[in-house]
């Protein structure tokens, strides 16, 4: 079962690095994410209905869901934002560099899991390859602001939060509840700023069928995450998604045609490496 869910995590940081990659290259952001968060509600819809009754509705249940679905809502907000004045190369590795050193903190403090000395040498070489990849780019860069590293960071530490908000989730509801519900509240969030922009029409001419992917893409790759953790250890699984770095930085070589030097080719080594050692022997 641990194979199955380390398959399910590196698959999981492929099909995110692919819909960010979409998110970036859209012309209205909040536009293109709040359709996206449509399809994917339409989509999961019907399975929703049929897991329903797998439910366990209590107070405590519906506090956590409260909860994952307002990180959530933060997160897709904060991600438009982002990817609005920053560059994918600049805050793609800041936004997934911040959990996997969050979430194992968090998990060994509130859910009791525990990591190998092997295991946080693992958490440790992936990200340091993450800051290597990110270029440090948390100072000024030729006279911009700080404002993209900053909302990079805090789009990781909303991922942090409800990672281990969502694995606490699921001893009540089914994969496909928490995953729906965090869908809706993400549409709800951003329908008034994608109402008001008058930009609904541009982008579905221009984008439509990279919003149909997102739509499934999006759900589809944490979908494949929130399975992992129900197998497996989160303290584990979270870094190792974080794979999804370096299938960015190839995205960013062969479709955004960005200029990758040998700097990136070796932190992109040392990530898997640290993959490698904390799904090993973590």
């Amino acid at each position: 079962m641990v194979g199955l869910a380390f398959a399910l995590v590196l698959s999981s940081g492929f099909v995110h690095s692919i819909w960010n990659l979409y998110t970036k290259k859209s012309m209205n952001k909040i536009v293109f994410l709040w359709l996206c968060q449509i399809i994917s509600v339409i989509v999961l819809m019907p399975w929703t209905i049929i897991e329903w009754d797998a439910s366990h509705f209590t107070g405590t249940a519906l506090l956590l869901m409260l909860a994952s679905v307002a990180l959530h809502g933060m997160y897709i907000t904060l991600l438009a934002a982002t990817y609005t004045v920053g560059d994918l190369s600049q805050v793609y590795p800041i936004m997934r560099g911040t959990s996997p050193l969050l979430v194992p903190l968090m998990a060994v403090l509130f859910l009791n899991e525990s990591l190998s000395p092997m295991g946080w040498l693992g958490v440790v070489i992936i990200v340091a390859g993450i800051l290597f990849l990110s270029e440090f780019k948390l100072k000024r860069v030729q006279g911009t602001s700080a404002r993209a590293p900053l909302l990079a960071l805090a789009v990781g530490l909303c991922i942090a939060g409800y990672i281990v908000v969502d694995k606490m989730a699921l001893d009540y509801f089914p994969v496909i509840i928490v995953l729906q519900a965090t869908n809706i509240g993400n549409m709800l969030v951003l329908t008034w700023a994608s109402l008001r922009s008058h930009a609904i029409g541009q982008e579905l001419r221009v984008n439509w069928k990279t919003i149909l992917l997102g739509g499934v893409l999006a759900p589809g790759g944490y979908l494949l995450f929130l399975n992992a953790v129900s197998l497996a250890p989160v303290a584990q699984l979270a870094p190792m998604r974080e794979i999804g770095t370096v299938f960015g930085t190839l995205l960013g070589i062969f479709i955004l045609r960005e200029q990758q030097g040998r700097r990136r080719i070796f932190t992109s080594i040392l990530i898997t490496a640290g993959i490698i050692i904390l799904g090993l022997w973590g």
